[in-house]
């Protein structure tokens, strides 16, 4: 017995010591040594102006989080002191970016290369700082060690869409901080869409006058953009912090804004509106137009100008050819130039601009559909579409950026990219040779933004983010996902102190419905899969908090009720709030036969989804509904004897961008044989097929107190797809869910 205790004591003392110098992402080599180093407001700093960028941010933390500073000196020998130091040993240092942390009981010494691997240093010194200040005490004891570490891979990214949804230019800053602490070194800055031009460009005015601008047909406007004096103060904030920005200018598709503004760029002539909906729009530049040209290279121009890196993204991907397959002027460059067809069309397109580019001491980076047609000569290849461009490009020794949809796309849901899975992600494609690997830079994270504004960029993002973080600096064979969880779960209380709203790192609740027949009531039981989180809940529409209703047991359902779940950790709320309803109607688990049957891609076409109960949530692909493509839903059910019936109701999920449309109209009939049927009317809902929003709607019709035994629904599928939508052609799909009976 006293021999377990022992050992419960040192597992505990170690797990306790082992996060006293936790740090993301992990060092390649860490040694711990005996005894601790007191930090406080007496200790000196020694460095020399070169390094002011490193120190700075050091200071600025210990001011910001501590209230103290350190006195600088110019005599290295003294003791309780910190050391910056440059040197030109190779032999310390696999990566120029690396850098040497060393606590000793008298003195810490951070040396590099170059500054900013002092300046990852110092990334590391302030994780190990921050995990060990205690309160009441004007010290800060760290525990002794010595750090050797450099990154795995040079580009080490976080691709932010601001086209989609505006993000103001001090979360712009925020996010650079971010980065920074996690030894990110890249913000790929997504500057120009269809749905919105966010740069000011100085010859061209009307770009943010017009194109920097979405109008929805109920009157609202929606946009923003950056100005050159907003752009050139962001890049100098992220240069501080070792994060260059690398602007995307969308080009040659993707360009609806643009050709809003100047519609005679286009093939067609337009009239154009900037893009309301998420998807591939069919109009893009006109590549038989010189004008086009002429357009972007004087956008280049001014881009060039406003951000120093070597790099300059265009995009290149979605680029629809059909305009081009049908224009004149595109048709006539194709034998002018004497190009095959519409690909090397646009590799033609593609090698022009990276030819205006070099010419100004740039070089291009585009999506992986740049290789369609020839790759220009010194592209860089971002492989998003899987790691099939990537190892194509590498094997041409192009350099690549490896970005794929299944790993790196954290505006998917958890449920379908987890961070178990990103922490399992290897930049390098296994089909690649030792000599080719060597072409692959590294690797960003993607943060589309069609369905994240602002302020729920943080929830997608973290902690996806920070395992990412890991993947692009540490050795796969140095990287161990449990113990990378438990230092995860020590960095949470640093993103906590910087008011991150991070989510969960996998899905985080499973429900269970038990329907008691007899009692005419749900047992709902739930498990919570994450540790370290506690769930409550709430009935009474309210957001739940930690003084709500704590779940420990099963929920007993015996009304019809929407509970609002949110998941904790140490009181702060994780994640968003998840919302179950549950419908106990005259219609529950009546039985549902098909006049019109569904597709099987959902739910298999189980009829049962639409008595079961329990209503579709706020995403139509997690669950819960029934989808009809290019075809209307029909569909009686039985109540299995005369009812008397108030109200029916159904429910109709709306996503425009993914072609779901709600119904033209819902038609409601009732009988008592089945056969001969009467209607109650028809329900129309009003819903803008410009809106983007995901949304569920409600078609409700008062019954007047009916006595039937049947009910048939039948909902119109509108079918045709508006010539403006940028999926004109493509079939409509209505998806339905509960059917409620009152």
């Amino acid at each position: 017995m006293k021999y377990l205790i022992t050992i419960l004591v040192l597992t505990m003392f170690t797990s306790i010591f082992s996060q006293s110098h936790s740090i993301i992402p992990k060092p390649q080599e860490k040694k711990i040594l005996s005894g601790d180093f007191l930090l406080s407001s007496k200790t000196k700093i020694f460095f020399d102006e070169k390094m002011t960028l490193a120190v700075d941010n050091l200071q600025s933390f210990l001011k910001n989080k501590f209230d103290f500073e350190l006195q600088t000196t110019s005599n290295r020998n003294e003791r309780d002191i910190l050391i910056f130091e440059l040197t030109n040993s190779n032999k310390l240092f696999s990566s120029p970016e690396g850098y040497q942390l060393l606590i000793n009981e008298d003195k810490i010494t951070i040396k590099a290369q170059q500054v900013n691997g002092l300046f990852y240093g110092v990334q590391s010194l302030k994780q190990i700082i921050f995990n060990n200040k205690l309160d009441k005490t004007d010290f800060i004891k760290l525990p002794c060690l010595e750090i050797n570490d450099y990154p795995k891979f040079s580009w080490r990214g976080l691709n932010l869409d601001c086209c989609r949804h505006f993000m103001s230019k001090d979360f712009i800053k925020r996010y650079i901080d971010l980065l920074a602490l996690q030894k990110m070194n890249i913000l790929h800055w997504h500057l120009t869409e269809d749905q919105g031009w966010r740069i000011e460009i100085k010859k061209y005015p009307e770009l943010t006058e017009i194109g920097a601008f979405r109008k929805y047909d109920d009157g609202t406007v929606y946009g923003g953009f950056y100005t050159q004096d907003d752009i050139k103060e962001i890049v100098e904030y992220a240069s501080q912090r070792f994060v260059t920005v690398v602007p995307e200018i969308e080009l040659p598709g993707h360009s609806t804004a643009a050709i809003a503004t100047y519609p005679h760029l286009s093939c067609t002539g337009g009239p154009f509106d900037v893009g309301t909906l998420w998807g591939i729009y069919q109009d893009i530049y006109c590549a038989g137009n010189e004008n086009t040209f002429k357009f972007i290279e004087d956008v280049l121009s001014e881009v060039i100008e406003l951000f120093p890196s070597k790099y300059i993204h265009i995009g290149g991907d979605e680029a629809p050819k059909d305009r081009w397959s049908k224009c004149p002027k595109c048709q006539q460059r194709i034998k002018d130039e004497n190009l095959k067809d519409e690909h090397e069309l646009q590799s033609y397109f593609i090698k022009r601009v990276e030819n205006f580019l070099n010419s100004k001491g740039r070089e291009i980076i585009g999506w992986d559909e740049i290789l369609e047609g020839g790759l220009a000569p010194g592209a860089t290849v971002q492989s998003w579409r899987g790691v099939k461009g990537a190892i194509e490009a590498a094997k041409m020794h192009h350099d690549v950026i490896v970005s794929p949809t299944s790993h790196c796309y954290f505006d998917y849901p958890i449920e379908t990219t987890d961070v178990p899975k990103v922490y399992s992600f290897n930049p390098i494609p296994d089909e690649l040779t030792s000599e080719e690997a060597k072409y692959v830079l590294g690797s960003e994270g993607n943060m589309w933004t069609e369905y994240a504004p602002q302020h729920l960029v943080d929830y997608r993002l973290f902690p996806r983010l920070t395992a990412l973080s890991e993947v692009i600096w540490t050795y796969p064979e140095k990287r161990d996902f449990n113990e990378f969880q438990k230092r995860l779960n020590k960095f949470y209380d640093l993103l906590d102190d910087l008011n991150v709203n991070y989510t969960y790192e996998i899905t985080p609740l499973t429900f269970k419905n038990i329907y008691d027949e007899e009692n005419k009531s749900f047992l709902v039981e739930i498990d919570i899969k994450q540790d370290n989180l506690q769930l409550y809940y709430s009935t009474d529409g309210t957001e739940p908090t930690t003084t709500s209703l704590k779940y420990t047991q099963p929920i007993k359902i015996d009304k019809s009720t929407a509970i609002n779940f949110a998941l904790f950790r140490n009181k702060k709320k994780v994640g968003e709030t998840i919302t179950k309803e549950y419908q106990l109607s005259k219609s529950l688990k009546k039985k549902v036969s098909f006049i019109k049957n569904p597709s099987n891609k959902f739910e298999g076409g189980n009829a049962y989804i639409l008595t079961d109960g329990i209503r579709g949530g706020s995403n139509f692909r997690a669950g819960g509904y029934l989808g009809f493509q290019q075809s209307d839903a029909e569909m009686i059910i039985d109540l299995e004897k005369t009812t008397d019936i108030k109200k029916v109701s159904v429910g109709f999920f709306t996503a425009s961008s993914s072609l779901v449309f709600i119904p033209e109209f819902v038609e409601i009939s009732y009988s008592n044989d089945g056969n001969n049927f009467t209607s109650l009317g028809k329900v129309v809902e009003n819903f803008s097929l410009k809106n983007p929003e995901l949304k569920r709607i409600e078609f409700n019709l008062n019954a007047n107190s009916i006595n039937a035994r049947y009910i048939k629904i039948y909902a119109k599928n509108p079918n045709q797809i508006p010539q403006w939508h940028p999926a004109y052609g493509g079939k409509v799909w209505l998806m339905m869910d509960e059917i409620i009976i009152e």
